[in-house]
């Protein structure tokens, strides 16, 4: 059995921000594992892709991660645009992939899934279900809020969300996804009524803002770790919950697992492509780097 298994199709992505045009893989399955693969856990992927893109997973066994590689039809072509302060994106899809189904899962072993769905269609909610009875499920809900018109991306809701938030026991969303899946912008009222669907503990990513958590009733806000600078925000929610459930398996409480996952988070900004770090990386930006301390979300109230 391993400590963490993630979900989820590598991509082929095409990413435009104002000082360069780059091509690479991506996805939440590429960033999260590149992210976790120096940590002291057991880990393993599984993923889809086309048969010209097996290079891509080949790479990455290279590098010493296991993973289960299933046949696709094609694999899921991004092309993500970012203005200037890299907090937000647009999107576009060229190819999409085949979903995952109970068959390909039947053999994996976890005691935590992270699932990274990246179109609505990829991760069915009876996968969900079934993956529930195994271990722990995380997901990040994006993929299910996508909806795909003439290759452009727009966000929905999740309108199988009442029948599979009650299967997931920790939620990562940004602060337009929530408000996708509640209807509100304010943050407090927000978690609430995903852990009212039987969501465990809620993770909410706020980019430079930092990110809040919540479980129990009880909200932790954590502030974001200044970066030296910023340069490719591309797989930073992805940053963010590798280091955030490394930390969660190794016994920390929410507040010491978002503050890892926040300077983690901070290291990826810094360069292009997936972060490749160690611990001791991420233990010298928590020590060193100054922290925005935001005293009044506008977005946050508890009244």
């Amino acid at each position: 059995m391993f400590d963490i298994c993630c979900v989820g199709h590598i991509t082929l992505d095409k990413v435009v921000t104002a000082n360069a045009v780059k091509h690479m893989p991506g996805g939440t399955s590429f960033y999260f594992s590149n992210a976790i693969k120096n940590m002291d856990v057991s880990f393993s992927l599984v993923t889809a892709v086309g048969e010209q893109e097996n290079y891509i997973v080949e790479n990455l066994k290279h590098k010493g991660l296991t993973i289960k590689s299933l046949p696709s039809r094609h694999t899921v072509y991004f092309e993500n645009i970012y203005n200037d302060n890299q907090d937000h994106r647009t999107q576009r899809v060229l190819q999409e992939a085949d979903p995952f189904t109970i068959t390909h899962l039947s053999d994996v072993e976890a005691k935590i899934f992270h699932l990274g769905p990246l179109l609505t269609q990829d991760i069915p909610v009876e996968v969900i279900q079934h993956l529930s009875g195994k271990g722990i499920v995380s997901l990040d809900v994006q993929g299910y809020l996508r909806i795909v018109r003439e290759n452009n991306v727009y966000y929905t809701d999740w309108l199988a969300k009442e029948k599979g938030l009650q299967y997931i026991d920790i939620l990562k969303a940004n602060e337009f996804e929530m408000e996708a899946l509640t209807g509100t912008k304010d943050i407090y009222k927000g978690v609430k009524i995903l852990a009212d669907y039987g969501v465990k503990e809620v993770v909410i990513t706020l980019g430079s803002m930092g990110s809040i958590l919540f479980k129990d009733d009880v909200l932790y806000q954590i502030p974001a770790y200044i970066p030296l600078e910023v340069t490719d925000a591309t797989g930073c929610g992805d940053t963010y919950m590798a280091g955030y459930l490394y930390k969660k398996i190794k016994g920390a409480g929410l507040e010491e697992a978002g503050k890892f996952a926040a300077a983690m988070s901070t290291l990826k900004i810094q360069t292009s492509g997936p972060f490749t770090g160690y611990v001791e990386d991420i233990a010298q930006v928590l020590k060193t780097n100054k922290q925005v301390i935001y005293s009044d979300f506008h977005m946050l109230s508890n009244t």
